[in-house]
């Protein structure tokens, strides 16, 4: 079976942000998941899904494959559609074998061969009801994942699970904000919360012991007494562990705002104070949900938005609640010992690369041979360099664009595959040549600069209302950026269009026929022929639904909240700007959702944005960025929030307790955000600066402010338009929606001719062209060797670890994943707070903590040097 295809991990701006990122990931890594080698592109074509009756369809499609459509490395068949079991199943166990003659999905073998979708050869009623309804989800990978199966007498809301909720939603989004200002940072995921949650809850059982035993209820005498009682209701389960997963994954991310806040009060100098802060990023946070709840009937409802990486956490739940531990290749550890292991082992490692010889974390050592020496810390440098030479001893290098453990070998293919060509190649070639007199400029850098080859002072080209001034601005100097910078922009123009065509390529008939069965189903259920809604539907009917008012009150309030955010305070944004912002969001949410519901590809409607505002309202920086708030931000917190909707849809959470759960986990992450980001401007020294301790330079704020720069102060006229430097980059546009085509067209042509021909261009189906151009939007603030690195690892565990250990890998993937981040982040903090911050490293210095400093990588050297008094660049404007 596919189970999910690849959620997005971080996205650029164009198919996300830096602070999102690009990369896909996969499964979940658990023993009981399914991991499947397939791209994107790779997972439909004029056959791959059809309806569920047409079995051949199905095999062909590739849906029950471990290895994608072609069934395997070979192109085999899946085993477990034939009633036999993988080494790595997806969990729902009590399905794959009590008749052998009977397929996973619940499918019997008639005596041709031929299979029969939902009927049970000697079966009985209660055996058909339990495992395969009549109205069970079309889809197989729906099927193996989600149960079919409801028990509405489970209690979810109880003390226990609201304290784990709130608890991770304030550690998680505390510590992701902390670190977002640092480079290289950490980014600790849900998936920690999914993996803690489970023995917290069972601890909370322990302490607090259910009073309702086998229907005898215990006395409880004195307050201490109902207390317990209170505390100890029900037993953990399931459901409870999905609400506290739900509120982590809207909560763990670092609001987009904070950045806003960040680059208005140290980079554009304002003060706008604290009210201001919450009230931009509730609101910001807040519209989201409103968009996910008005459109559930779209985008949640039918069964046709599967939405797969929703799968992964469903497969989860049941592998853990099933309280398995089985011998995979000879390791017999249980999960959650082999998770304290690594952390332990992960926590003090770090004090070698994070403290003691930092060295370990910048490796360029062949830099440390030739420091002086321009061209050898381009290429090889770690800091300002290429990264060619790809070793770091420091998991925050390696992890610094998304965990390598949790995206498909694939996907890091397409990656590298594009930082040689683009990266290691191209930029090269443009540097030495000094197009876009690049060569006066550093060769990789967060910053633009001046005429003068030095950071580009923008106060100098605004009034003292931060708006923009033309003559300022052509008395003091364009804005020119390092070639990688600009390679950049390139490819997150080429990411934007050749997402819209690699989608209508590969997954079109897909989209448009799921499209036609979701709106039949939606017909129906207006006409009441409850008959054609999935089990799944009628399930969650026992349950009382969160009325549209709810999601109506909550958007009008924070639309309220946002003009007055832009009316009262100098953010030069008129009001009708703001809903001009939040239309463009509406406008492209329901389509964008249900792409990402079919194929978990997410566009992005960020360059749209800032190209809007950058039209409509130019010279206003803080206008645009608050604009791409609203707009773009609007869009992100929606599609996520709809995606745990869908979550809670498979798991049957009541949706007026899932509304409770997910608005007040994003509440509190928002509040905790603030105090945190307030307490860092207080008492972290230089911070956003290069002398700021310990890397707290805000490297994803620096790229968004010039962005910013480049956006609102300027204006998108004066870099691409006609006769300007950065014009040929529109370019890019035009090659990023014809590549998907050509490639498409090659695989039609090349596969004609039967399944061995097929079979032969097969790998043409695993290039993604939206991943290789999206993926290295992060340079910058990332270097080579973040990404060099990470893919080293990818190969090592998702590629050959998985073919030589498949049982170990399923079952510890993600588990070391979550161990090596949560061992990061505590190491990090413990070494900040109890080292760094108070001063006691100052006297502290030796070769390891200084030889990676000493040259042109750590200064960012140019290739050719401005004249002294002198400028570069075009003579005319």
């Amino acid at each position: 079976m596919k189970p999910a295809n690849f959620p997005l991990l971080r996205t650029s701006p164009a198919i996300g942000t830096g602070s999102y990122g690009a990369l896909p990931t996969m499964g979940n890594g658990l023993e009981g998941s399914s991991y499947t080698g397939s791209a994107p592109s790779s997972t439909s074509d004029e056959e791959s899904i059809r309806e569920v009756e047409d079995d051949s369809a199905v095999e062909e499609s590739g849906l029950l494959s471990p290895e994608g459509r072609s069934g395997g490395p070979e192109g085999a068949r899946s085993k477990r559609w034939r009633g036999q079991t993988d080494t790595v199943g997806l969990g729902l166990r009590e399905r794959e074998s009590e008749n052998t003659d009977k397929g996973m999905m619940g499918g019997s073998t008639d005596t041709n061969g031929e299979h029969s979708y939902g009927v049970f050869s000697g079966s009985d009623e209660e055996e058909i009801e339990d495992h395969d309804p009549i109205d069970n989800s079309p889809y197989p990978e729906v099927r193996a994942s989600v149960s079919a199966k409801d028990d509405p007498d489970i209690l979810i809301n109880t003390p226990r699970m609201w304290a784990l909720a709130m608890f991770f939603s304030l550690v998680g989004s505390a510590t992701n904000l902390f670190f977002s200002l640092r480079y290289p940072s950490v980014s600790i995921t849900p998936v920690i919360a999914l993996l803690l949650a489970h023995p917290l809850g069972k601890l909370w059982d322990h302490v607090f012991p259910e009073d309702n035993v086998a229907g005898v209820v215990k006395s409880t005498k004195g307050r201490w007494g109902r207390l317990k009682t209170w505390l100890g209701q029900g037993r953990w389960n399931r459901k409870e562990h999905c609400c506290v997963y739900i509120s982590s994954n809207v909560s763990f991310g670092f609001a987009f705002a904070t950045d806003v806040i960040v680059e208005q009060t140290h980079f554009y100098h304002q003060n706008p104070g604290v009210t201001y802060q919450i009230l931009l990023t509730l609101s910001t946070q807040i519209l989201g949900y409103t968009f996910a709840g008005l459109t559930r009937q779209w985008l949640v409802y039918p069964s046709a938005m599967i939405w797969p990486a929703t799968l992964m956490s469903t497969a989860m739940f049941t592998t853990l609640h099933g309280e398995e531990n089985r011998v995979a290749n000879g390791w017999r550890i249980s999960r959650f010992k082999f998770f304290f292991v690594v952390f332990i082992g992960g926590f003090f490692w770090y004090f070698m690369p994070g403290l003691l010889m930092p060295a370990l974390s910048y490796f360029s050592v062949v830099t440390w041979f030739a420091p002086d020496n321009v061209p050898v810390a381009n290429l090889f440098g770690v800091a300002s360099g290429l990264g060619m030479f790809p070793l770091t001893f420091d998991w925050a290098q390696i992890s610094y664009v998304g965990s390598p453990l949790m995206t498909p070998f694939w996907a890091a293919a397409n990656v590298v595959a594009g930082l040689v060509v683009v990266m290691w190649v191209v930029a090269p070639i443009l540097y030495y040549g000094n197009a876009f007199y690049s060569s006066y400029m550093p060769i990789l850098s967060s910053a633009v600069f001046d005429n003068t080859g030095h950071p580009y002072d923008v106060s100098k080209i605004l009034t003292k209302d931060f708006l923009f001034d033309e003559i300022a601005y052509k008395n003091y100097s364009r804005v020119f950026m390092p070639i990688t910078y600009v390679l950049s922009y390139g490819l997150q123009f080429a990411a934007l269009t050749a997402l819209v065509t690699h989608t209508a390529c590969w997954h079109g008939k897909d989209i448009w026929r799921q499209w036609g069965r979701a709106r039949k189903g939606f017909s129906s259920r207006k006409a009441g022929k409850s008959a054609r809604e999935d089990v799944h539907m009628r399930l969650m009917r026992r349950y009382r639904e969160a009325p549209p008012s709810w999601y109506l009150a909550t958007f009008i309030v924070m639309t309220a909240v946002g003009i007055f955010v832009v009316e009262y305070y100098p953010v030069h944004l008129p009001w009708y700007g703001l809903l001009l912002a939040l239309g463009v969001c509406g406008i492209f949410f329901v389509p964008i959702g249900i792409v990402m519901a079919i194929t978990n590809q997410q566009s992005s409607i960020f360059l749209i944005c800032q190209l809007i505002c950058g039209t409509l309202f130019p010279g206003r920086p803080v206008a645009n960025m608050v604009f791409v708030t609203y707009g773009y931000i609007t869009s992100v917190q929606g599609l996520k929030f709809t995606a745990d909707l869908k979550l809670g849809h498979y798991m049957k959470i009541p949706p007026r307790l899932l509304f409770s759960v997910q608005m007040a986990a994003t509440c509190v992450s928002s509040l905790t955000q603030i105090g945190v980001l307030n307490w860092m401007f207080a008492y972290i020294p230089g911070l956003c600066t290069p002398q700021a301790m310990n890397g707290f330079t805000c490297p994803i704020a620096r790229v968004h402010f010039n962005g910013s720069i480049l956006w609102g102060v300027v204006g998108p006229g004066r870099f691409f338009g006609k006769g300007e430097l950065y014009r040929s980059l529109m370019w890019a546009f035009v090659v990023g929606a014809l590549a998907p085509i050509v490639l498409f067209a090659v695989y039609k042509y090349a596969g004609k001719g039967g399944n061995s021909r097929r079979t032969k261009v097969a790998w043409l189906r695993k290039v993604s062209f939206p991943v290789v151009f999206g993926s290295l939007s992060w340079i910058p603030p990332a270097t080579g060797l973040n990404f060099s690195t990470w893919a080293i690892v990818c190969f090592a565990f998702n590629h050959y670890l998985f073919r030589r250990a498949p049982a170990w890998w399923g079952k510890y993937t993600m588990t070391l994943s979550a161990a090596l981040d949560a061992s990061l982040a505590v190491g990090l903090v413990v070494v900040f707070f109890g080292f760094v911050y108070p001063g006691w490293m100052k006297a502290f210095s030796w070769w390891g903590t200084e030889v990676y400093k000493r040259g042109c990588d750590w200064k960012a050297c140019a290739y050719l040097q401005v004249p002294q008094g002198g400028v570069f660049g075009p003579g005319r404007w």
